[in-house]
């Protein structure tokens, strides 16, 4: 009856704030006798359902399952495919993204044949300092065997008070015994820059992966380390960034756009339009400027990506972004949950809708197929007179495919071959540093290594053909050696590996001209409108 009771609580508190954020039963913004009435009524047939399901089901209930994961999540799906509901795991997890830190060892684990595997200790953090490396095997933790586990039970044991220590037992390759690490766990930051750097002289690359409550400080860190005052260009990547604050891309707008210029502007049923406005604005830095974004870029990076855009900042580059416009009110509840409620619609500064149709399609349609409407629902202009489309996402003024994998690399992808993990077939990175003393940053994947990889495959009996070798040669060549880096000299070094021929990246590099000549124009065409002389960048 306790967990009936707490599920039966939830379930009220989950009407009550939808109620009040959104409004879900019906157009009136006030509660009203009648929908007083209505939530009775529903908490009370709810209370039914929950009886006769607990008394008669075939088997014994779950309750909290039954009401965490089946009614809260159900009755939010009818309304839109965000609004969402947290359980406490899942809610703490979400508060660990959005501060930007947790308390751990600091690594990457990923489930492989029933295993956790290392697949990248953070450098500098506990776990790395402390000698485990990707590809090692979590067997035990604090003499607790995982087996059985999940991943994420595994991620949970890993994490604790700043200070305390925990015992971390691996096997390796090339190691007959299990090894033991004795880790003291610390404030591990959750980076929303993955790495900043010159891409090549006079070229600036800085790589954002999220919008926490440390973005606009790690990217003002960025653009300093990088001397943006002096760039010939930079390019911003923002490629499978899924948003995050509000705030955070607010202020990573006012550090490229002028002062006093929209960033964007959201409004629902319930709630007065708001606008953001840009206060310092970028002081001076006109670096020219191009944003890499794809199908997995949402929410926070499709309201720095339109700003930039409508504004003629600078070229946004790659696929047509996810489209998710909705804002979203997040509302801890009791239990340490919470719910994320929809409460209103972004537009960018041209009057944009950036949320994608979901009503005529089904949820897997939605974040599966990405389905958009054929025709742009909207057609606007930007600052200097430009058009661009609403109503499904951000369209890149410069589109570039990413490459697809062929069927003999998914095949390698598939069986782990790169990844340094020794089971099954994957490994070959683990059995080519294990007979290499030492590896230097001049390392290429020659003909030495391609006849050492060729020898892997023929032991672990994957099969190809010449000409398939000879056909994916530079491709396979790229992964070894970024796998190599990503293993010895740490994750940052194997980024810059992948992007050394990326198509997307490249042809970002080729746009920073264009994206030069469209900022000046632009602000000319501003100063014209408004009677003034612009300052030239």
């Amino acid at each position: 009856m306790k967990a009936e009771r707490r599920g039966l609580f939830l379930v009220v508190a989950v009407l009550l704030v939808s109620a009040v954020l959104g409004g879900i039963y019906g157009p009136n913004v006030r509660a009203t006798t009648a929908s007083a009435d209505d939530y009775q009524t529903a908490v009370r047939d709810f209370t039914r359902v929950l009886d006769v399901v607990q008394a008669n089901y075939a088997q014994p209930v779950d309750v909290d399952k039954a009401v965490y994961q089946g009614a809260i999540p159900g009755m939010l799906r009818m309304l839109d495919p965000h609004s969402n509901f947290f359980d406490a795991r899942q809610f703490a997890l979400l508060r660990e993204d959005q501060r930007g830190k947790y308390y751990g060892v600091g690594m990457v684990v990923a489930p492989r044949e029933n295993h956790t595997v290392v697949m990248a200790p953070y450098v500098g953090a506990p776990a790395y300092n402390a000698g485990i490396r990707p590809g090692d095997v979590i067997v035990k933790v604090d003499e607790k065997s995982t087996e059985g586990l999940t991943t994420s039970d595994v991620a949970d044991m890993l994490k604790g008070a700043k200070g305390t220590i925990v015992k971390i037992t691996v096997t390796r390759e090339g190691y007959t015994d299990p090894l033991s690490f004795t880790v003291t766990r610390d404030e591990i930051p959750r980076h929303s820059v993955d790495i900043a750097f010159m891409l090549k002289p006079g070229i600036g690359y800085i790589r954002l992966s999220g919008f926490n409550e440390t973005t606009d400080r790690e990217i003002a860190e960025a653009l300093k380390k990088l001397n943006a005052s002096s760039l010939d260009g930079l390019i911003l990547d923002m490629r499978g960034n899924p948003g995050g604050l509000l705030n955070e891309a607010v202020a990573v707008s006012d550090m490229f756009l002028d002062r006093n210029q929209l960033i964007v502007s959201h409004h629902g049923r319930a709630s007065a339009e708001r606008k953001y406005m840009t206060v310092r604005g970028n002081q001076g830095v006109t670096v020219p400027l191009v944003i890499l974004v794809n199908g997995n870029s949402a929410s926070a990076t499709e309201i720095v990506s339109g700003a930039v855009q409508d504004h003629d900042r600078g070229i946004i580059v790659g696929e047509t972004t996810f489209g998710k416009g909705l804002v979203q009110t997040v509302t801890p509840l009791s239990e340490n949950t919470g719910l994320a409620l929809t409460t209103a619609r972004y537009y960018t500064p041209s009057g944009r809708l950036i949320q994608r149709d979901y009503k005529s399609v089904s949820l897997y349609e939605y974040h599966y197929e990405r389905k958009v409407p054929e025709h742009p629902t909207e057609v606007k202009l930007t600052d200097s007179g430009r058009q661009v489309t609403g109503g499904g996402g951000i369209t890149p003024d410069v589109t570039v495919a990413a490459p697809k994998l062929t069927k003999f690399q998914e095949n390698l992808i598939r069986a782990d071959v790169f990844f340094p993990y020794e089971a099954g077939v994957g490994g070959f990175t683990r059995y080519y540093l294990g007979t290499r003393p030492t590896v230097t940053k001049e390392f290429t994947a020659d003909d030495t290594v391609m006849k050492d990889f060729r020898e892997y495959l023929g032991k672990k009996n994957i099969h190809y053909t010449e000409p398939e070798m000879s056909e994916n040669l530079d491709w396979i060549k790229r992964k070894i050696k970024q796998e190599v880096f990503m293993s010895v000299f740490g994750q940052q070094e194997g980024f810059k590996v992948e992007l050394e021929a990326d198509p997307q990246v490249q042809k970002a590099v080729d746009s920073i001209p264009q994206a030069r000549a469209l900022y000046e124009n632009a602000r000319k065409v501003v100063a014209q409108r408004m009677g003034n002389t612009p300052d030239q960048p």
